[in-house]
């Protein structure tokens, strides 16, 4: 498959349907026709299921990966050392962004003046968020195939890597059954190079859908949130991740963005971490060059516990909301605010909209109004969709740096340009 031409045809999918999308909202979304047929059918109906088909490769991916990738290593020592660099990154990162966005938030001060009669959007319920302590107990599935079926991503992780050790203990019987899983591997990447295929039709139907429902109407009373959001993922791409990279590893940071395109299309069209695994694993191990020991570890991992563009939202909303409210927060609370959506990150899922649920839970915890939610929720999609490419950015990044730590990383392939 020619990458450069199906990443070229996807972004001119995603700028078309973002076109089609505003002209629609714009002029014809009082034809039924076009609303109900068009609009909620037709690319509602294509686009979910090209989700549904990536979602459908994510848990025997992370599964058959994982299994590979902890059999390869041969040391269980080295998988502790892994998972401790992974965790040091993706909690170390999303304290910086969300310690960026309150002082980008402070700086500017969104919402004062804000009126609150500018909006029409409905009550938000929020979800109660499951404490540290439960969050720990879920990592053991008491049953792993209904921990397969759910899409429990880390009582999946767990069970994995549970399963790899034990190939690895088991001497001659597990290398035969490594064989097995590795050609299980080589399937399952062929079965994402399908889906390749119709990602231009599905990027297309869902940038379409998004915009004829959202347009300019329900952005405009928010403008300075929604930038100072934009401008703190926007820093934290093209600026913290490409720092660190730098730093610990020496690479040349264009050709890491260069090569990060196509995943990161894939992550702001599906919203989601979890459908954009299959592709971020490929896309880590073919054009960057890590190996598949770190690759099929890391990614799963961070597409469950890496939330960086998510903290990033709840740093502005917080600000947003207290200044909306008139309700003064000092340094203490924003340093609470830190902690807790750092440690709330864990655990959560990588699903569209789950921001909201730690968005609830971060509120509570300094005080501040839940039905505050309800002021942004009309932007939130728009929002979600950039934050899941920056997150999928970071994984990428924490992968490429851990593998040049553990001498995984195959540089020629990295710094080799794609025809």
């Amino acid at each position: 498959m020619n990458t450069k031409n199906l990443t070229t045809q996807i972004l001119f999918s995603m700028l078309f349907g973002c076109i089609l999308g505003i002209i629609l909202n714009l002029y014809f979304m009082d034809y039924a026709f076009v609303k109900d047929f068009l609009v909620n059918n037709v690319f509602h109906v294509i686009g979910q299921i090209f989700i549904a088909s990536l979602k459908m490769l994510v848990v025997p991916l992370v599964f058959i990966s994982l299994v590979c990738g902890v059999a390869a290593l041969g040391d269980i020592n080295k998988l502790g050392r892994l998972g401790g660099k992974a965790l040091l990154f993706y909690v170390s990162t999303t304290a910086i962004a969300i310690t960026l966005a309150i002082s980008l938030a402070l700086l500017v001060a969104p919402g004062e003046g804000f009126n609150l009669s500018v909006t029409t959007a409905p009550d938000f319920i929020p979800q109660e968020a499951p404490s540290l302590a439960q969050t720990i107990i879920n990592l053991v599935p008491d049953n792993p195939v209904k921990a397969m079926a759910e899409g429990q991503m880390l009582p999946l992780i767990f069970f994995s890597l549970l399963f790899g050790i034990a190939i690895v203990m088991a001497g001659k019987a597990g290398k035969r059954i490594e064989q097995q899983f590795n050609d299980y591997n080589a399937i399952m990447m062929e079965l994402v190079s399908i889906l390749m295929k119709i990602a231009p039709f599905g990027v297309f139907c869902l940038i379409a859908k998004t915009f004829s429902l959202q347009g300019y109407d329900v952005i405009m009373p928010l403008i300075s949130y929604f930038l100072v959001v934009v401008g703190a993922l926007l820093i934290h791409a093209l600026v913290t991740y490409p720092l660190l990279l730098k730093t610990f590893t020496g690479l040349n940071v264009g050709i890491f963005l260069k090569k990060m395109r196509q995943v990161q299309i894939f992550a702001f069209s599906t919203s989601s971490s979890n459908a954009t695994i299959p592709i971020n694993i490929e896309n880590t191990e073919k054009k960057l060059g890590v190996d598949n020991s770190v690759a099929s570890f890391t990614i799963p991992l961070g597409a469950t516990i890496n939330m960086d563009g998510t903290a990033i939202m709840q740093g502005v909303a917080t600000v947003f909301i207290a200044n909306v409210y008139q309700i003064p927060l000092g340094i203490e609370q924003y340093l609470a605010v830190i902690l807790t959506a750092t440690l709330a990150s864990i655990g959560t899922a990588g699903v569209p909209g789950v921001g909201l649920i730690m968005l609830a839970m971060v509120l509570n915890q300094v005080g501040l109004p839940v039905e505050g939610i309800a002021l942004i929720i009309g932007v939130d999609r728009l929002l979600d969709m950039m934050r899941t490419a920056v997150n999928v950015t970071g994984d990428a990044a924490g992968t490429v740096i851990i593998a040049k730590s553990e001498g995984a990383l195959n540089q020629e392939r990295y710094n080799k340009i794609l025809s």
